[in-house]
């Protein structure tokens, strides 16, 4: 390994920090057939760089185009088909090279493909590498829902290659950088104060970064790996922000993940400070913070009533209630909180206003 390469040793698996190298051309070697899942960019920009490190491996290349309208169940028997048609067996390797949604779909159809086959992840977007990287979700988009469908498994491994960012548009490394937002604040003070010094992410060093943020999440996974308690703090934005996702996915100008994750922590921040668990001087340290690096993309007040039907369709929720997860501090998240829907229309109008201004 290089001396910029560290490893972060979890329960079952480990996840590689560095440039790929002998670590993946051994973990590949025992197995019969090796498939890569790409999408139309990772085969142009990030395929090569594995070749280079497994040119001595047979690789099968099965390809879906990129974006997140395509994480469904019509995109996973494509790939179910296509691994049959090639004779694949049980000891097959499926090594998912590609953001969320290669890795949340590409890890669903191994977990089920012969009732589970093992996978790799090499996660290339930011928020994959801070995100998807720990915690072993998996699942595609269903009924209008996002991971509505899946299940829970452990990769083989992950490997987490920062130089993958630099072939990145700025919004996507943007949109990654909300899950780091969300790690600091509900889990680090430290890390919170740290990266609001943070205003230019093209001149960031990624490494430390990510590290970081992908061990506040794997402190967590570790203690709750099924989200029966703790792990809800994640939740922080995603209650909202998924609904927001989802809605506009169906227009035509879609948000990235965190894009509508960021409005998501701005409208959730105001429902904890309506009930009194962050103060209001608190509650402007984070929208500006999220402001500054997002904008305020313009949501309409029209489809407040189609967000709050997204909302109650969750699968977080209990008991016919909305659940989510709130900020007692900055740097420290309350899970099973619940709002009634005057107040959710409340903090979608604070957002709404700082988006006209």
């Amino acid at each position: 390994m290089d001396e910029n390469s560290t490893v972060l040793q979890l329960h079952d698996y480990q996840i590689h920090f560095g440039t790929l190298g002998p670590e993946l051309v051994d973990l590949v070697s025992p197995y019969g057939k090796i498939f890569v899942l790409v999408d139309d960019n990772t085969r142009l920009h990030c395929l090569p760089v594995l070749q280079v490190c497994l040119q001595n491996t047979k690789l099968h290349i099965l390809e879906i185009d990129s974006g997140e309208q395509h994480k469904n169940l019509d995109t996973c028997q494509r790939l179910w088909k296509e691994m049959f048609a090639l004779r694949s067996d049980r000891s097959s390797l499926l090594i998912n090279l590609g953001g969320g949604v290669i890795g949340d779909m590409g890890g669903f159809v191994a977990s089920t493909y012969m009732r589970g086959i093992d996978f790799v992840q090499i996660p290339t977007t930011l928020l994959s590498q801070v995100d998807a990287s720990v915690g072993g979700k998996l699942g595609v988009d269903f009924n209008g829902l996002k991971n509505s469908v899946g299940l829970f498994r452990n990769p083989l491994a992950v490997f987490i290659n920062p130089e993958f960012l630099q072939t990145l548009p700025a919004q996507e490394v943007r949109s990654g950088y909300a899950e780091v937002i969300k790690h600091a604040l509900i889990q680090d003070v430290a890390a919170w104060k740290k990266i609001q010094k943070i205003t230019d992410l093209e001149a960031v060093s990624w490494q430390e970064i990510i590290h970081e943020s992908v061990a506040i999440k794997h402190q967590i996974v570790r203690e709750d790996p099924h989200e029966l308690g703790l792990r809800k703090l994640l939740n922080f934005g995603h209650t909202i922000g998924h609904a927001i996702e989802s809605v506009f996915l169906e227009s035509s100008k879609p948000l990235l993940h965190g894009e509508a994750i960021a409005i998501g922590m701005i409208c959730e921040s105001y429902i904890s400070a309506a009930k009194g668990k962050i103060d209001e001087e608190e509650l402007t340290q984070v929208t500006a913070y999220l402001c500054t690096i997002f904008g305020s993309p313009a949501i309409d007040p029209v489809d407040y009533d189609e967000f709050i039907i997204r909302m109650q369709g969750d699968k977080k929720n209990t008991a016919g209630m909305i659940n989510f997860t709130l900020l007692e501090k900055p740097g420290k998240g309350l899970i099973n909180q619940t709002a009634d829907e005057e107040l959710i229309k409340a903090s979608l109008d604070y957002y709404h206003r700082l988006s006209i201004v």
